[in-house]
This record gives C-alpha cells, sequence and structure tokens, in this order.
C-alpha cells in the first residue's frame, strides 16, 4: 500500500482496504452481542456477595466460587479486549471512548465483588484444604490454590491488609511524580535537524534523533536531552528514592528479607536467578566492547560517546523497503522450523483478519498482540516497510502463537502466561527471522540486517542487565541505610556504564542523568525480565536449528503449558533453565557469531 499517506495525509479509517484490517466480528458479531455479555456479567456479580464467606465450607462451595470466578473474569476479559482494540483502530471517536470507559468500569466492580476469594483461601487451615484438593473437581485448581497458599506467611491481619490498601494511592505517588514530570512539565530546548531546521526536542523524537546519521544532530540532542534533566536532578533524586523507601516499607511490612526477594516471589523466582544473570553478563561483557570497538572504527571516531551507540553501521542504500505481502512471506518461511502446524497457522492469521496493518488518523502508535480465550490472538501494527516492521511483525506474530496454544490446551485459569515468559516466544521468532534473512539476502543487505539484530542484543541482553544491576545496587544501598543523592546515582550510572561498554566508550559526565528518565525503575524488578526473556528465546531458536525436532517439540510444549505451571519449571521442562549460564551465554555467542560476520563485510581484511 505504497499511497496510503496519499501525499503525506495520513488516511482515515476508511481509507484502508478491509484486507488489511482485523475482524474484530470474530469477537463480537455486532455491538448489540456485547451488549448481551456486558449484561451477562452484570447478572453474575450478585453471586460474588452471595458466596462471600463460604469457600471453606466444603470442597463444593470452593469449587463452585473458582466456577463463577472463571466464569465472570473469561467475560470481562472479552468485554475489554473488544472495546480497547476498537478504540485503537480510532481513538477521537467518542463512542468508542465510551465503550472502553465501560469496560472499565465494569472490569472494576468485577474485581471488587469477587475480591473476597483469595483472601478466603488464604485463611483456610493448610490441612482442609489439602483435604479440598483431594476431591477430583478441585484438581483442576490445584496449581492455583498452591500459588496462594505459598503466600500464606506473607499476608498479614485483616486490619493491617485493609490499611496496606487504604494506602495503596499515597503509595502510588512516587511514580505520579516522575510521569508528571517527564510527560508534562519537562520541555526541551530546540535542535536543528540534519537539514538545519529548527525542530522541538521531545521524549519522544530523541530516539529517533540518535539513530541519525548527523553526528552534530546526535550529539545536540543528548546534549539537551540530558542538560535538561539535569536542571531536575534533586526532583527525580527525590521520586526515585520515595520509590525505593516504598518498595522497602512494602517487603518489610510483608516479611520479606529484601525487595528484591518481595518482588521476584509474585513469580516464585528465586534471586539466584536475578543475581545470574548480572553475573553472567558481568562475566561476558569482552563482546560488547568488540562491538563498541567496532562502531568507533566503522563511524570513524575517537571515542564512542552515548549519542554514537545508536548510530546505524549499515549504509543507508542499504536500507530497502518490503511490502506487507513480501514481509508476510518472509516470515513465514524464516518460521519453517517451527513445523508446519505453526506456520499454517500463521497463514490462517494473514487469510482470516487477525491483523490490522497499516496506521490510520487516529489509530492507536506501536504494535501489539492482544485477544481472549475464545477470540483470535489478534496483531495491531503500524507498518511502513521498514526491516524493523518486518521484526515487528515475527515478534507480535510469537506473542500470537503463544498465546493461540496456551488457549487451545489450557483452561481458562491457566490460559495467561507470565510477564516472566511473554517475551520468550516473540524473541525466539525475531532469531529465526535473522537466520533466514542472513541465508537468503544479497549481501548488500546483510549488514543492515545484523546490524539490526546486533542492536536488539545491545539494547535487551546488555543495556537491560545495566538497569537490573542499578536497580538491584540503589535498593541494597538503601536497605543497608544508606542515603542516596544525585551525585551518588549519577556516579553509580557512570561507573556501569564504564564497565559494560569498555575503553573505547566515552564517559560524559552528562550521561550521568540518564537513569533519571527511566521508567522501568518504578515498575520494582522488572527489567531483568527483558533479559530472561530475550535469552530463553534465542536459546530455543538456537537449538531448533541445530537440533531439529525434538528441540522444537519440547519448544512448542512450553507455548502449550501457558500459566499451568511455574514459569521457571516450564522452561527448565522445556530444556531451557533461567538458573544457569547456558541459555544467557547461547545469546552471547550468537552476539559474538553476528558481529564478526558484520565486522567482515564492513571492514573487509580488516583486524578483529
Amino acid at each position: 500500500m505504497d499511497d496510503k499517506k496519499n501525499g503525506g495525509r495520513i488516511p482515515l479509517r476508511e481509507d484502508i482496504p478491509s484486507r488489511y484490517k482485523w475482524k474484530l466480528e470474530l469477537m463480537y458479531p455486532k455491538d448489540e452481542d456485547w451488549e448481551i455479555d456486558f449484561r451477562k456479567v452484570e447478572e453474575l456479580l450478585p453471586q460474588g456477595a452471595a458466596r462471600k464467606g463460604t469457600l471453606a465450607n466444603s470442597a463444593e462451595d470452593l469449587f463452585q466460587g473458582l466456577q463463577l470466578q472463571d466464569r465472570v473474569m473469561e467475560t470481562v476479559e472479552k468485554l475489554y479486549a473488544y472495546a480497547k482494540m476498537r478504540r485503537d483502530e480510532d481513538n477521537s471517536l467518542s463512542s468508542r471512548q465510551e465503550l472502553m470507559d465501560r469496560a472499565v468500569s465494569l472490569a472494576t466492580r468485577a474485581g471488587a465483588a469477587l475480591a473476597f476469594i483469595k483472601p478466603e483461601i488464604l485463611k483456610m487451615d493448610p490441612g482442609l484444604l489439602q483435604e479440598y484438593l483431594q476431591h477430583e473437581q478441585l484438581s483442576l485448581y490445584r496449581h492455583y490454590l498452591e500459588d496462594i497458599a505459598r503466600l500464606r506467611d506473607h499476608v498479614l491481619s485483616e486490619e493491617e491488609e485493609e490499611l496496606l490498601s487504604r494506602a495503596g494511592e499515597v503509595l502510588e505517588t512516587p511514580e505520579n511524580i516522575f510521569s508528571m514530570l517527564m510527560g508534562a512539565d519537562l520541555t526541551y530546548p530546540d535542535i536543528q535537524d540534519e537539514k538545519g531546521r529548527e525542530v522541538k526536542l521531545t521524549s519522544g523524537r530523541f530516539a529517533a534523533f540518535l539513530q541519525s546519521r548527523e553526528r552534530r544532530v546526535r550529539q545536540e540532542a543528548f546534549t539537551a536531552m540530558f542538560s535538561t534533566l539535569e536542571g531536575f536532578k534533586n526532583t527525580f533524586n527525590a521520586a526515585l528514592g520515595a520509590a525505593i523507601k516504598k518498595n522497602i516499607f512494602l517487603s518489610r511490612s510483608r516479611k520479606y528479607p529484601s525487595s528484591l526477594e518481595h518482588y521476584l516471589d509474585a513469580d516464585r523466582i528465586h534471586p539466584r536467578v536475578y543475581r545470574n544473570v548480572v553475573d553472567t553478563i558481568n562475566n561476558n561483557l569482552a563482546p560488547l566492547h568488540r562491538y563498541v570497538a567496532l562502531k568507533k572504527e566503522v563511524l570513524g571516531i575517537d571515542r564512542v560517546h552515548f549519542f554514537d551507540l545508536y548510530a546505524p553501521l549499515a549504509a543507508a542504500d542499504q536500507e530497502r523497503k518490503y511490502t506487507f505481502e513480501e514481509a508476510g512471506e518472509i516470515v513465514l518461511k524464516a518460521l519453517a522450523p517451527l513445523g508446519e502446524e505453526y506456520t499454517e497457522k500463521v497463514k490462517e492469521g494473514f487469510a482470516a483478519g487477525w491483523i490490522d496493518v497499516y496506521e490510520n488518523k487516529g489509530k492507536t502508535s506501536g504494535a501489539y498482540s492482544f485477544g481472549t480465550y475464545d477470540s483470535p490472538p489478534f496483531i495491531l501494527l503500524n507498518y511502513n516497510g521498514t526491516l524493523n516492521d518486518v521484526f515487528t511483525l515475527a515478534h507480535e506474530l510469537g506473542h500470537s502463537l503463544h498465546s493461540y496454544y496456551a488457549s487451545r490446551e489450557q483452561p481458562f485459569i491457566y490460559s495467561r502466561y507470565t510477564i516472566f515468559s511473554a517475551e520468550v516466544a516473540s524473541t525466539a521468532n525475531e532469531a529465526l527471522l535473522v537466520h533466514h534473512l542472513l541465508q537468503e539476502s544479497p549481501p548488500g543487505e546483510r549488514a543492515a540486517i545484523l546490524n539490526q539484530y546486533l542492536e536488539g542484543i545491545r539494547t535487551t541482553l546488555f543495556r537491560q542487565t545495566l538497569f537490573a544491576e542499578f536497580e538491584l545496587k540503589i535498593h541494597t544501598m538503601a536497605e543497608g541505610g544508606e542515603a542516596l543523592t544525585a551525585e551518588k546515582l549519577a556516579a553509580l550510572w557512570l561507573e556501569l556504564n564504564r564497565r559494560y561498554y569498555g575503553s573505547e566508550f566515552a564517559h560524559d559526565s552528562l550521561l550521568g542523568m540518564e537513569w533519571a528518565r527511566v521508567p522501568h525503575f518504578y515498575y520494582n524488578f522488572y527489567v531483568y525480565k527483558y533479559v530472561t526473556g530475550f535469552a530463553a528465546g534465542t536459546s530455543f531458536a538456537k537449538r531448533i536449528l541445530e537440533e531439529g525436532d525434538l528441540a522444537r517439540e519440547k519448544y512448542v510444549g512450553f507455548l502449550k503449558k501457558g500459566g499451568s505451571d511455574y514459569s521457571l519449571d516450564i522452561l527448565r521442562q522445556a530444556g531451557v533453565d533461567m538458573e544457569k549460564p547456558a541459555p544467557l551465554e547461547d545469546t552471547i555467542g550468537v552476539f559474538e557469531d553476528k558481529l564478526e560476520e558484520l565486522r567482515r563485510i564492513l571492514l573487509p581484511g580488516g583486524k578483529k
């Protein structure tokens, strides 16, 4: 759809051919059907109040309460997903906004009506719960119930839990302050673009400027961004410091030895997984140092500054455009090692209206995979034909097929996989795509493909580990009674960047303010999951390509498990143990191989 912007004008929704739009009618043929389900949920909610206080009476009462929860939440999820995706088609339509508001309101009411279930399970005598679990009808819920029960020691008295609940809004203040400061109050100076025009720097444009081929533009964007942040360093320090104190308060209130153990325990992840990530990457930084050295040589600069890290190494004429049809064919071929059943389901997705392809006026930006237990796993794209868009298609199809297999094989309660597992399938698809592209693409395009993939590994495996190490260190400092200051945070950030990027990296003092703009530090030990997911996915892809059918069967088995067991156990059963260095080392090995290939292309005959 080469003329989709009609001379620069973003098309209206009705301008997009139907073959490039998702078919949400597969969820609800018409809005009236959505209304029917909405009323069904409203009629079910009073049953929650009627069952409150009854779950411990008998195995049958417990079973009926859990069945009610499943019926309500399955329908609520479907109502919400449909409303969200309809709104995302065109956010300017008030009717779509209203539909979304109603779905959110109903979800809130449903959550409140069923909020008694977990507390009542936690209050049950452990011996009585085990007795109930011997009843066949409750076998379905064994993992769910045992997962709730294992947290019993960290649940407070009813009065204390109510007090913490009432404090919830106050405890969100640090993140709200950060969001308002970054999203509303901060303004950045103008800079000059590649053509010498004055343009306003924004947080959203910053990433694009860092990828400019003109170094002056990259440096101006860097200086303007971080100088502005430095002017508010004490406010950022106060917000992040308050967030850390909140984490320590909640962790100690729930009787955890540390914040790390508290927040990892939600997924039953042992802290050694987190420390394995940090230690393994720190023991394997030499390939990243060589990558930085390659950037220095190819860019022809004395030292690599932060604003050089994102500069493309491939020539502009190597960056070809792909039609959506071409992208689909490429991705299908790339995913062939996953087997005929997998690729046939991908073909169905292309043909049956799973994917909303092009940008239109009012459409939500970015990309995602979303659906419900009994709907297709839909994909939203804003496809522009770049190599990155081809990767995005493969990535989102990974999520969608993970959801498809989990929903097909598991009951509703286990059909959702955890965030810890979420990026595994998408990363595996990207790794398979790279393998295929490097086999099929002419030499002139290989550099751009390798550049794209190496940057993905650098910004995920290495950079997110740097983030994870910083987050762990500042919590450890605070838990030990050390006061955090903006100067200490900046010094720690610079020290970590110096260690990770090596001797060819220039350590601009302004870089010490980068911690201030990272929203993930308010998400409580979240970033390591990017690293583990990426490493697991890359390790799966490597094994599938090298070992064939058996590795593929184990991988598809992982997809089918959904949330029916703990994430670490599901991965381990499929052959990937995230408590050990091997998956991370597999990914570093892939990085080294691709780095050497890129070096040979860009510097033929040059030194390693």
